[in-house]
């Protein structure tokens, strides 16, 4: 049987990254976007929020971690990544959560004062290539 695993998310974050560091080194962030969905029922618009939580690993996650901040915009695109484990008292615990295959950095809303003081991304555009191939 065939199976596909793919999500992609736009929000922002509820928070600062965390980075931690695997036992042989390799970084981890942590952090949690909320989503939000408007809708009609009837005449009334109602918004909901889903809040989820991210994995990123590598120098995406340094990446993270250095240039994004709580209410800060991010693409996430990646998988849903179930957790289990069982807590001292023996109760069953899980939690899903998407695991980031790349992180976009939403565009900054124009008058808008960061909260946190992190470094200003990299631009994505930094070559100039004065030759078209069209």
């Amino acid at each position: 049987m065939t199976s596909f695993n793919k999500v992609i998310l736009i929000g922002n974050l509820t928070r600062d990254p965390e980075i931690r560091y695997t036992p042989n080194g390799a970084p981890v962030a942590s952090f949690a976007i909320a989503v939000n969905r408007k809708y009609k029922q009837g005449e009334e618009t109602k918004e909901e929020v889903s809040f989820i939580d991210i994995v990123v690993f590598g120098k995406q996650a340094e990446n993270c971690s250095k240039y994004l901040g709580k209410g800060d915009g991010a693409l996430i695109d990646g998988r849903l990544q179930q957790r289990r484990w069982e807590t001292e008292d023996g109760q069953k615990r899980s939690k899903y959560e998407v695991v980031a295959e790349r992180v976009q950095f939403m565009p900054k809303r124009a008058g808008a004062g960061a909260s946190h003081e992190k470094a200003d991304a990299p631009a994505e555009t930094d070559v100039v290539d004065n030759d078209v191939p069209f």
